[in-house]
């Protein structure tokens, strides 16, 4: 069960990307941006303010949550310079298609152990492997370009999780048939007669 949750939110939060990528292309990496920085701002507030809400030297056993004052900080850079942050950013969005595409071929040739999946199912995730190296290699010159590519990466990437999942999770605890069990239940002897 675990892994379908797991699974599901991979893929609603790839298309959730991919449509703003491909929508908003470029504000989007302004209000992405501005979004992890009022993440990264509330949990250091709500550390520091716990901190200082303990009425006496006794309820306060740890110092100073110098981790709650670098969130806050780096929360306050995110939501003031935007801009600055959006080259690491599709360098972050290219690495994560990059892995993205790995983890699909791996999991395709996983699959392979317990049915044949077909050659073209790794048509998608070369693809989307293709295209974080892409935005990885030239997030400068085509910023804009580059993460329309990621947010259509993105996308076709939930979409083949979907496919995938749909397609071979069902079969997991099947019996393989291209290559049979090494239990001794499967086995048949045959005995001598003489």
């Amino acid at each position: 069960m675990k892994k379908l949750n797991y699974s599901f939110i991979r893929i609603i939060f790839a298309l959730i990307i991919g449509l703003i990528l491909v929508v908003w292309p470029g504000a989007a990496i302004d209000y992405i941006i501005i979004a992890i920085g009022v993440v990264f701002l509330a949990s250091g507030l709500i550390a520091i303010l716990s901190f200082l809400g303990q009425s006496s030297k006794k309820e306060r056993k740890h110092s100073f949550p110098l981790d709650g004052l670098g969130a806050f900080l780096l929360g306050l850079m995110l939501v003031i310079l935007p801009t600055f942050f959006a080259k690491i950013f599709t360098y972050i969005l290219g690495f994560i298609l990059l892995l993205g595409g790995l983890q699909q071929v791996a999991s395709l040739t996983s699959a392979r152990r317990w049915m044949r999946v077909p050659l073209g199912f790794y048509v998608v995730p070369s693809l989307i492997l293709l295209a974080g190296l892409f935005s990885l290699l030239n997030p400068i010159g085509v910023q804009e370009t580059a993460l329309i590519i990621i947010g259509i990466a993105s996308m076709v990437y939930a979409i083949s999780e979907l496919i995938n999942w749909f397609k071979f999770a069902r079969h997991r605890n099947k019996p393989n048939k291209l290559f049979p069990s090494d239990d001794m239940e499967d086995a048949v002897i045959l005995e001598d007669e003489d």
